[in-house]
């Protein structure tokens, strides 16, 4: 009897492209590229996430919301109906898949604050997160899993080519997609646990564990975030909201914060850029991602591609034309782009960033 146990440490697939262009794209192209890393997960969770698909409804929030019960819908539209313009409501489209037997309610509204709900110096942006805060975690059996502007996520239990069917992801077509499959092994396979995590116009996917999620999870409290998903992607998404779009950093600076070189990196540093990252790691101490991980997050601007600072899991990127293009394995990007004009594997810790023209 062979007891050699051998621990499959690099589950999960990531996979994600852009059109710098914004060339508006089928999602057939990324479900290809996903589908192809099946192994990488085990069936208890794949999502899509994209940018660009409601141009008709692009000043408008959209929110989708999964319900555990039909009857939890009706306090959920009437605490948004106190406090938004509601242009349209309508049940997110799907078809029968038949390895996916059981799924929550999926509604999506397209809403805008009502300027007299709004109190003081707040921000529309911090009311539609206080929104998202206050329905997860106060409204028991309803879920906001996507809040952002002309873009959306579409994820839940089962294989990527299951989800892909049953939320129609090739009917949609955007200029940026990301998309996960999923191998939980810390925290349980739920519709609401599934890649990706957004919050507003950010949207996570990850390989990996991360195993500061204690400390994040603290810290982010301390701005009012409210973490009830369990799991640890979570902490990633709502950073990534606290450090850009509430303090102000760029998108570098922040990625810094998150993958900070190590205390011996930064001694071998010119005195002004250590004093930089020494005065980035006081403050934002707290924000460090450790552990194993890639996530490659997009937002309205852009698509970003990061591993943890000793890169323990897998990102390969390419580039062809206006298009860029990156995955846990290079296969997944060949299969949509077979020739691609570049090849690389980003180092530990840096990022490739891409913006929008």
């Amino acid at each position: 009897m062979n007891h050699n146990y051998q621990k499959d440490i690099s589950g999960c697939g990531l996979t994600g492209l852009i059109s710098k262009k914004r060339n508006r794209l089928s999602g057939s192209s990324i479900v290809k590229s996903l589908c192809l890393m099946n192994d990488r997960g085990n069936g208890l969770g794949a999502g899509y996430a994209a940018y660009g698909i409601y141009p008709e409804f692009k000043d408008f929030y959209a929110f989708h919301i999964m319900y555990d019960e039909p009857s939890i819908r009706w306090d959920v539209e009437e605490y948004l109906k106190n406090n938004y313009h509601v242009e349209k409501v309508e049940e997110i489209p799907t078809f029968p898949v038949k390895n996916i037997s059981i799924s929550p309610l999926l509604v999506r509204y397209f809403i805008t604050p009502l300027k007299d709900k709004i109190a003081g110096d707040t921000a529309e942006d911090d009311f539609v997160v206080n929104t998202v805060m206050k329905v997860n975690s106060e409204i028991g059996g309803a879920y906001i899993f996507s809040s952002g502007k002309n873009m959306g996520a579409f994820k839940g239990v089962g294989n990527p080519g299951d989800i892909a069917e049953f939320f129609r992801v090739e009917e949609y077509e955007g200029y940026i997609w990301t998309a996960h499959t999923r191998f939980p092994t810390n925290t349980p396979g739920w519709w609401g646990g599934a890649h990706p995590f957004t919050l507003l116009d950010w949207s996570i996917v990850h390989n990996g564990e991360i195993s500061s999620y204690g400390i994040n999870k603290r810290y982010l409290e301390m701005y009012g975030y409210k973490l009830t998903l369990l799991t640890d992607t979570e902490v990633a998404a709502y950073l990534l909201d606290l450090l850009i779009r509430r303090h102000g950093l760029d998108v570098p600076t922040a990625c810094l914060a998150l993958a900070s070189p190590f205390w011996k990196n930064i001694d071998d540093r010119g005195q002004d850029e250590k004093d930089a990252l020494v005065a980035l790691r006081q403050t934002y101490g707290s924000a460090l991602l450790n552990g194993p991980f890639s996530i490659l997050f997009g937002h309205s601007k852009g698509l970003v591609g990061l591993n943890d600072r000793i890169k323990l899991r897998p990102l390969v990127a390419a580039t062809k034309d206006d298009m860029v293009y990156m995955a846990s394995e290079e296969s997944a990007i060949r299969a949509i782009c077979p020739s691609p004009e570049n090849v690389w594997a980003p180092r530990a810790g840096q990022p490739v960033i891409v913006e929008l023209e």
